[in-house]
C-alpha cells in the first residue's frame, strides 16, 4: 500500500484556493493507486517541536559525526517522529501559498525540524549526499501575482528555487504544480487558472 504525505502550508482550509488543486492532485493519487493512504500534515495545526538550544546542540553532534548524547536523546524524539513520518511516505505533496515572495513560516518550522543531517541528508568527502531519493514530490501553489518563468517578476519567486535547493540536499526532485496570478486578477480569470492547475493535476498518472 502507498503512503502520501500531504503537507499543507495554508491556514485558510476550505476558502484556500491552493487545497483546491491539492484535492484535485490527492483525489487523482486515490484514483490511481486505490486505497493509498493519506497522511495530512497542517502545519498551522500541528505542534511542532521548536529549535531551541538542547535541539540543535543535538544537530551539531550529528553534523560533527557523533550519535546523539545526554539531554539531546529525548529532545530529539518529536524531531525523529516527524523526520520518520516524512520518510514513510511514498508520495509527498506540499500545498502552499507564496507569502512575502516565499514560503509561510510555518512551512519552514516544519523544514528546520525535519532537514536534519543523518537522516535527510549526509555529508561525504565528495560532497552532500540525499537520503531520502526514490519519492514523488509535488508542490501546489498559488501566488498572488504572475512569477512564472520569463516574466518581470521571476527574480521576486522565492518559492520554486527555495524548495527545489531543500528537496534536491535530501535526493528529492520536486514537481511544481502553480496558479499565478490569482490577486491581479479577475474572478472569472482566477478560476481559469484554478482549473487550467487542476487539469494538470489531474493529467498525472500514478499507475
Amino acid at each position: 500500500m502507498k503512503k502520501v504525505l500531504h503537507i499543507i502550508a495554508s491556514p485558510r482550509g476550505v476558502n484556500s484556493r491552493t487545497l483546491r488543486i491539492a484535492d484535485a492532485l490527492i483525489k487523482k493519487i486515490q484514483k490511481d493507486l486505490p486505497g493509498a493512504e493519506i497522511d495530512i500534515l497542517d502545519v498551522f495545526n500541528e505542534k511542532l517541536p521548536e529549535m531551541n538550544i538542547t535541539r540543535v546542540k543535538g544537530k551539531y553532534m550529528l553534523m560533527s559525526g557523533q550519535e546523539l548524547s545526554g539531554d539531546a536523546i529525548a529532545a530529539w524524539e518529536e524531531i525523529k517522529n516527524h523526520i520518520n513520518r516524512f520518510l514513510a511516505a511514498d508520495i509527498i505533496v506540499i500545498s502552499t501559498p507564496m507569502w512575502n515572495f516565499g514560503i509561510p513560516y510555518k512551512l519552514k518550522h516544519y523544514i528546520d525540524v525535519v532537514w536534519q543531517p543523518g537522516f535527510m541528508f549526509k555529508y561525504t568527502e565528495t560532497g552532500p549526499v540525499g537520503l531520502a531519493a526514490g519519492r514523488k514530490v509535488f508542490v501546489v501553489s498559488t501566488r498572488g501575482g504572475d512569477y512564472s518563468a520569463k516574466t518581470p517578476a521571476e527574480p521576486f519567486d522565492q518559492i520554486t528555487p527555495y524548495l527545489k535547493t531543500v528537496l534536491g540536499w535530501a535526493g528529492l526532485e520536486p514537481q511544481f504544480i502553480s496558479a499565478q496570478p490569482m490577486d491581479a486578477n479577475t474572478e472569472e480569470g482566477r478560476e481559469a487558472l484554478i482549473q487550467a492547475a487542476i487539469k494538470q493535476a489531474e493529467s498525472i498518472s500514478f499507475a
